[in-house]
């Protein structure tokens, strides 16, 4: 019987976390029956690797858009959900865009991407 072994290599990532964010957790009140979500305006720090790809097009209405979003690895944490926001050193605020992935199931790393929130001009 063959065994395999399992050698990883995956024990640091290749990138730095060198990006500070800060994590906003929504708090949620009933407001007349209705559940409001409000973000508060500074949260835990965390540090991630930031990386931009030049925003993503869409076509809205025919009017072609340009959204922000970037690519975030970081450490892995069980508190960063779908309804978390990040708040950069500059002011901008990104939403996560769908649920963040446990890398290799190990509960090592994280990986999502976010959407900067802001009006159009």
């Amino acid at each position: 019987m063959a065994v395999v072994q399992y050698v990883s290599n995956v024990k640091k990532n290749a990138r730095p976390f060198n990006v500070p964010m800060w994590l906003l957790k929504p708090a949620l009140s009933k407001v007349k029956g209705t559940i409001k979500k409000s973000y508060p305006e500074e949260g835990e720090l965390i540090f991630c690797a930031f990386r931009t790809f030049g925003g993503t097009e869409t076509q809205v209405n025919g009017v072609t858009v340009v959204e922000d979003t970037v690519a975030i690895d970081t450490w892995y944490r069980p508190d960063i959900t779908s309804d978390c926001r990040l708040k950069a050193e500059n002011g901008n605020v990104y939403e996560l865009l769908g649920t963040p992935e446990n890398l290799y199931m190990n509960n090592k790393f994280l990986r999502f991407k976010i959407r900067r929130l802001g009006g159009t001009a």
